[in-house]
């Protein structure tokens, strides 16, 4: 299955160096999107509801969905997508895979995404790591579209959020109150935002009558090392330290 997807432009990779995220108007075409949300709600109708954890209050997921659908697993290794990963992230040749998920914001059921980075969980021995967020249907902002920290990438790992309440990135670090938050962002089905992994983001509420609706997939430089932090993800494969992430379950796409 071939799955179009556009090249980021010069000006928008730039833009993400500067700022640590970037909008990319369009990055997959409407009838691709349209397939992949019919897809998208069969999973996520199967998916666990139990509100465990801190993560759970603020949305609903489906891990690891490209394992098991061959249409997100097309999108998630598409050529373009390395390409646009690689050019974003400065300095890497080529890109693993770490996870894919849908994501699902559920008016009256799940509050903000509290502000926080993603990699200080992270067993990698180096933060070159992006997310790509993609809109599977229209999100209005006001249904909770992601809102960035500008620049807040140049300030290294702040420390891990979710694991306790109040332990978001703005309480831990009033002083980011000093950098600019990105503007509300109205994105139309098929648009996507792609954040770096030391970027501070967040999301409000979902205010809509409807649920807020995205897959995401998380690539890292494939020549980052496995450093043995525990992590669930990692913990039982067989990784050795200060090794690449030489396994199946992290593909490398070369441009």
């Amino acid at each position: 299955m071939d799955i179009p997807v556009r090249a980021a432009s010069d000006d928008e990779v730039s833009f993400f160096h500067d700022h640590g995220w970037v909008r990319l108007p369009g990055l997959v075409d409407g009838e691709t999107v349209a397939l992949l949300r019919e897809r998208a709600a069969r999973h996520l109708r199967q998916r666990e509801r139990e509100h465990r954890t801190l993560v759970d209050q603020a949305f609903g997921q489906s891990r690891d969905v490209a394992d098991s659908d061959e249409a997100f697993r097309a999108l998630t290794l598409s050529p373009a997508m390395g390409r646009n990963a690689a050019r974003l992230l400065r300095g890497v040749e080529a890109v693993r895979v770490q996870v894919t998920n849908l994501l699902v914001k559920e008016p009256g059921e799940h509050a903000a995404t509290e502000f926080h980075q993603d990699f200080p969980w992270m067993p990698m021995d180096r933060s070159a790591m992006l997310t790509v967020w993609l809109a599977l249907a229209d999100v209005p902002a006001d249904m909770g579209s992601l809102r960035f920290y500008d620049g807040s990438h140049r300030y290294g790992i702040l420390g891990r959020s979710f694991t306790r309440a109040g332990d978001d990135q703005l309480s831990q670090h009033p002083w980011l109150k000093e950098l600019e938050v990105s503007p509300p962002l109205d994105l139309a089905a098929g648009d996507a935002t792609v954040h770096h992994a030391l970027t501070v983001h967040g999301a409000p509420a979902n205010q809509r009558d409807r649920p807020r609706l995205s897959f995401t997939v998380t690539y890292f430089d494939a020549d980052a090392l496995y450093t043995g932090t525990p992590y669930k993800q990692t913990d039982e494969l067989g990784l050795e330290v200060n090794k690449p992430f030489e396994h199946p379950r992290f593909p490398c796409l070369r441009p």
